[in-house]
């Protein structure tokens, strides 16, 4: 079973180690003494924690569309030249980047500062453990 130190979890949460303390005072969140006798948050509580406190701006769109994966940010960079055109948004604390046209660019309007919302459809999705090797 993993368990995350409160620094951990705070880290993971992008919250303050204190933020995280004080839920565990008013019991917000759950934490036991580990071996160490440090306080160690469940992971499967820190995950159902983390998708109950997740919030997106909501999509300003007004499309239908099958792929579930939307971001809504803002547009902070712009690479263009003639024909191809690198476009950056942060999205809450996710950097997207997507290459597109340049012409698509021109044709929605899209300079620093767009409100803008990436829309990700990917049959391949990787996932990562660190420090596992297979």
């Amino acid at each position: 079973m993993t368990h995350y130190r409160i620094s951990e979890a705070a880290e993971l949460l992008g919250v303050s180690d204190d933020t995280v303390r004080r839920w565990v005072d008013t019991g917000r969140m759950d934490a036991a003494a580990d071996s160490a006798g440090r306080l160690a948050i469940d992971g499967a509580q820190l995950a159902a924690f983390a998708a109950a406190q997740a919030s997106a701006p909501t999509d300003p769109s007004t499309v239908g569309r099958s792929a579930r994966n939307r971001f809504v940010g803002i547009v902070t960079g712009i690479t263009m030249d003639t024909v191809m055109a690198q476009v950056e948004l942060q999205c809450g604390p996710h950097r997207v980047v997507s290459l597109m046209s340049s012409e698509a660019v021109r044709e929605l309007g899209l300079e620093i500062g767009s409100l803008s919302v990436a829309v990700i459809k990917a049959t391949n999705v990787i996932v990562e453990t660190p420090g596992r090797a297979a």
